[in-house]
């Protein structure tokens, strides 16, 4: 074995700053990462090239926000009804917010609201008279409340957040999305499922008005907690006030419900008054026995 002596170089005995390394990594490496850690596999597709963009046209553009588990959806449907939910947005809706959630919540709720109230029907017009009707009777369906129900659901559930969105935007108020308030008004209309089943089961006028309140101050203080820090956040002071607006609209959303879904009673007829208990969909008067329209 030879050896071959080699002289030191001057420049080695200069200390660290003396050093000099090169990287042979590519520039396009870096520029495709310039945070430095790994690159998102998302970004790419099977064949190594970068994906374009989806725009906002497409499906893709909104897969992410359908991308939840059932155990994270029914997580933030529980924790609307819990006071400790003025926190939704940093807490809940964490890491992000979705839209598969509140497209279900109303969706549900509509049908809640048309099959509770059908049933609801058919137990005043049962109690009303036992001899005319039977409980193994089929219960008749007015289909006019489903279109009535989805009108009324996703035109506040959908239609109010997006709105109210727009409007803070021209405002100049940018703290949330409008995925977030998306998802704060349909989650937080989740209370009212539990509550259209006891009004459908429960043929007593004060247990209805009552639980439609408690629906109405559960969901408000949700709604009123949550979004109010979004508008405390804008400049102009009158910003606020809009919080008074969205409880009132929400008041009639609540008086809605319950006039026409649940407006169905127990009527005591004579032996010779003839039974007028109430069409299912036709809301009437507890007090005269007649239809409001």
């Amino acid at each position: 074995m030879a050896y071959v002596s080699i002289e030191s170089d001057d420049r080695m005995e200069e200390g660290p700053e003396g050093l000099q390394f090169q990287s042979f990594l590519g520039t396009d490496a870096r520029a495709s990462n310039p945070s430095g850690g790994a690159s998102s596999r998302s970004n790419f597709d099977t064949e190594g090239t970068a994906r374009k963009p989806s725009g906002f046209w497409t499906i893709e553009y909104y897969q992410p926000y359908f991308d939840v588990d059932t155990k994270t959806v029914l997580r933030r449907c529980y924790s609307t009804l819990l006071p400790t939910s003025r926190n939704y947005l940093s807490t809940t809706l964490t890491p992000s917010a979705d839209l598969y959630g509140p497209f279900w919540t109303l969706t549900t709720l509509i049908f809640s609201l048309f099959v509770f109230s059908s049933l609801a029907a058919s137990i005043a017009a049962y109690m009303s008279d036992p001899e005319a009707s039977s409980p193994t009777d089929p219960i008749e369906y007015n289909f006019t409340l489903l279109s009535t129900a989805a009108g009324i659901v996703y035109a506040y559930g959908l239609g109010v957040p997006v709105l109210l969105w727009l409007g803070l935007r021209y405002l100049g108020v940018g703290e949330w999305s409008v995925i977030e308030a998306i998802a704060v008004w349909g989650y937080g209309q989740f209370v009212w499922i539990p509550i259209a089943l006891l009004c459908g089961v429960l043929p007593f006028a004060i247990a209805r008005w009552s639980l439609c309140g408690i629906a109405f101050l559960v969901s408000g203080f949700f709604l009123v907690a949550n979004v109010y820090p979004i508008l405390a956040s804008a400049d102009a002071k009158a910003v606020r006030l809009l919080i008074i607006l969205l409880v009132v609209l929400h008041a009639g959303i609540a008086l809605c419900i319950k006039v026409l879904f649940f407006s169905y009673y127990i009527k005591q007829i004579g032996p010779k008054d003839p039974i007028e208990a109430p069409i299912p969909g036709t809301p009437t008067n507890p007090v005269t026995g007649r239809s409001f329209w």
